[in-house]
C-alpha cells in the first residue's frame, strides 16, 4: 500500500504534473536520496517513496504546505524530511542536514493549486483577496509592488515576467486608479486589467499576465528557479538526475539553456561573454522536452502548458554560478532596489 497524503481539500486540488515521467526519470534505486524541492501536496515525494526503499528531502517555501506534509512524514516513518526553506539553497539545506550529495532532484517550478485556491493568500483573481502573492508572507506583497513603484518601472515589469504586450496602458491605469486610495485587492487589479484588455470568453483572463508578472518578482521565482539549477549540480552524484517541469516560456527558457550550455562539447559562444574552449560537460540530456498526454490535459487543466525536462550528471566538477543574464533571467534595476529596501 503507498504512502498517503493530507486529505485535506486543498491538498487533493493540487495534482502533481507530469509526475509519473518525472518521476521515472529519476529512476529511484533502493537506499537512494532524493530531493523534492518543491514539495507542494507532497506528489512527487509520495512517488518516490512508493517507488524504491528511498529517502526524500521535501523542502518547500510555503509553512502552509510543510505543515500540511505532516500525515505525509508520520506515514513515511523517517523516510521523508520536510524542511521549509527556498530551493535555491538546496545545496545550504542538505549541509545543514550533513549530505553531501543526492540521487536525483526533481522541481515542479510555479505556484501550486492550493495557493492558487486560497483566497487570502491573493495568489489568484478567481477569489476576491488581499493583494499579496507572498510564498513566505515575509517582504514586499504584490500590493506594494502595485501600489508603489513608478509607471515605467511598473510597466517594464508587467512586460518583462508577464510577456504582456500591453502593459504600457495597464500600468498607466494602475497609476491613475491608485490616486483614488490603495489597491489592496486582486478584484480591484483584476477589474483595472479587464477595464484595459476587455474580456473575452474564449481567451485567458485578461488580469493572466498582470498576475503572473506579480507572483514571480514578488517570489524572485525565475532567480530562485537558476540558483536552483547551481545547486543541483553541486549536490547531485555523477549518475544523479534532475528532473524540471515548467509552466511558462520563462522557466522553460531557464531550464532548456542551462540544459544546453551544462551538455554542451563545443566552445561556449555569448554575447554575454568571450568564446572559451569547452568544460567537460555536467549533464547528459535524458528528456529533452515532454509535454502531458491528452488524458492528463483533460483531466488537469493545469497540465496543459506544462513542459519536462531531465538530464543526468556527469563525473565532471560543477562549473558554479554565472551571470543569469546568460540564462534567460532578467534583471530590472528597479526591481531589485525596491526588493532591497523592502
Amino acid at each position: 500500500m503507498g504512502l498517503q497524503l493530507d486529505t485535506s481539500p486543498g491538498a487533493q486540488r493540487h495534482v502533481s504534473v507530469l509526475r509519473d515521467e518525472a518521476v521515472s526519470a529519476l529512476a529511484p534505486i533502493d537506499g537512494g536520496l532524493y530531493i523534492d524541492g518543491t514539495f507542494g501536496a507532497g506528489g512527487y515525494s509520495r512517488a518516490i517513496l512508493d517507488m524504491a526503499d528511498t529517502k526524500v528531502v521535501g523542502i518547500d517555501r510555503d509553512a502552509d504546505a510543510v505543515q500540511g506534509g505532516a500525515s505525509l512524514v508520520e506515514d513515511a516513518k523517517g523516510r521523508l524530511t520536510l524542511v521549509q526553506g527556498r530551493f535555491g539553497d538546496l545545496k545550504e539545506i542538505m549541509h545543514e542536514l550533513g549530505v553531501e550529495c543526492v540521487d536525483g532532484v526533481v522541481l515542479d517550478v510555479g505556484v501550486s493549486s492550493m495557493q492558487l485556491d486560497t483566497a487570502d493568500r491573493g495568489f489568484s483573481f478567481r477569489f476576491d483577496g488581499p493583494l499579496d502573492m507572498r510564498m513566505e508572507r515575509e517582504g514586499a506583497s504584490a500590493a506594494d509592488l502595485v501600489n508603489e513603484l513608478a509607471e515605467k518601472d511598473l510597466a517594464a515589469l508587467i512586460r518583462t515576467f508577464g510577456e504582456e504586450r500591453r502593459a504600457t496602458q495597464i500600468a498607466k491605469a494602475i497609476v491613475a486608479e491608485r490616486v483614488n486610495g490603495r489597491i489592496a485587492s486582486t478584484a480591484q487589479l483584476a477589474k483595472i486589467c479587464e477595464a484595459v484588455l476587455g474580456r473575452n470568453p474564449d481567451m485567458i483572463h485578461p488580469a493572466t499576465r498582470t498576475f503572473q508578472a506579480l507572483r514571480i518578482a514578488v517570489n524572485d521565482e525565475l532567480g530562485e528557479l537558476l540558483r536552483a539549477l547551481f545547486s543541483a549540480e553541486e549536490v547531485l552524484a555523477p549518475g544523479g538526475r534532475l528532473a524540471v517541469v515548467s509552466f511558462h516560456s520563462l522557466e522553460d527558457r531557464i531550464v532548456k539553456t542551462f540544459l544546453a550550455e551544462r551538455s554542451r562539447t563545443t566552445p561556449n559562444v555569448s554575447r554575454h561573454a568571450p568564446a572559451t574552449f569547452a568544460a567537460a560537460p555536467t549533464f547528459i540530456p535524458i528528456i529533452r522536452s515532454a509535454t502531458p498526454g491528452d488524458e492528463e490535459m483533460a483531466r488537469n487543466p493545469r497540465a496543459r502548458s506544462a513542459r519536462l525536462r531531465a538530464a543526468e550528471r556527469t563525473e565532471a566538477p560543477a562549473r558554479g554560478a554565472s551571470d543569469p543574464l546568460a540564462y534567460g533571467v532578467p534583471q530590472l534595476s528597479a526591481l531589485t532596489q525596491f526588493m532591497a529596501r523592502a
